[in-house]
């Protein structure tokens, strides 16, 4: 696929979610994202609100771990939301798919669902490292009973790994275009984001953007 520099950047919301991260690295994120022309900004939700005019505004539920009590993640989404958020990236009980249970993956994705309400974007991690084929395929068939708009391959932050091309090939075709794929975690080079696009992607999770923008 032959990409210009700044139809990459739409694609890309540039990241920061490391626990050290402090509110000036947070506003440096956004003039750096203003700077590269990215669509969006993701940052941890005690982050919020910030001041990112001309950006879309992510935040993060029940990350990384997915741990979290359904209820606990719709809070905090809605509280994210109520304080400028447009949308969400929220991690599923990942020993929930692991197990075959996929109604309390249902349920979990379902709470936050109705707690940001219909107008906010949200992005279901389901942490594709970790899972079988199958068991990719099933939460993502999932996700979009419950609502969601995009499927999601990673945090960026399990030991399993991060996104891989096959896997976001499968979560599209699972998909087709009726939800977007987002391919995040480990993308560090301008070859890795192309390839994730070529396999389906129609989002990009990205830390390090400005390396990957540089090679176009």
């Amino acid at each position: 696929m032959s990409l210009t520099r700044a139809a990459l950047a739409r694609m890309v919301d540039h990241t920061l979610l490391k626990p050290e991260a402090t509110p000036a690295d947070v506003n440096a994120l956004i003039e750096e994202g203003r700077a590269l022309g990215v669509l969006a900004v993701c940052v941890s939700p005690s982050m919020l609100p910030v001041r990112a005019e001309g950006l879309v505004v992510a935040a993060v539920a029940g990350f990384p771990s997915g741990k979290h009590h359904s209820l606990v993640k719709g809070a905090e989404a809605r509280l994210a939301v109520d304080q400028g958020a447009n949308e969400v990236d929220m991690v599923i009980d990942v020993g929930a798919a692991v197990a075959g249970d996929y109604n309390a993956v249902l349920s979990d994705i379902l709470t936050v669902r109705e707690a940001i309400g219909p107008t906010a974007v949200l992005k279901v991690i389901i942490e594709s490292a970790a899972l079988t084929d199958e068991a990719i395929v099933e939460t993502c068939l999932v996700a979009e009973k419950a609502g969601a708009d995009f499927v999601k391959t990673s945090t960026g932050f399990h030991p399993s790994g991060g996104a891989s091309v096959e896997a976001v090939r499968l979560m599209a075709d699972t998909v087709g275009a009726r939800l977007g794929v987002k391919a995040s975690g480990g993308i560090r080079t301008t070859e890795a984001a192309l390839a994730m696009v070529d396999a389906g992607a129609t989002r990009l999770g990205l830390s390090g953007t400005r390396a990957v923008l540089e090679g176009l």
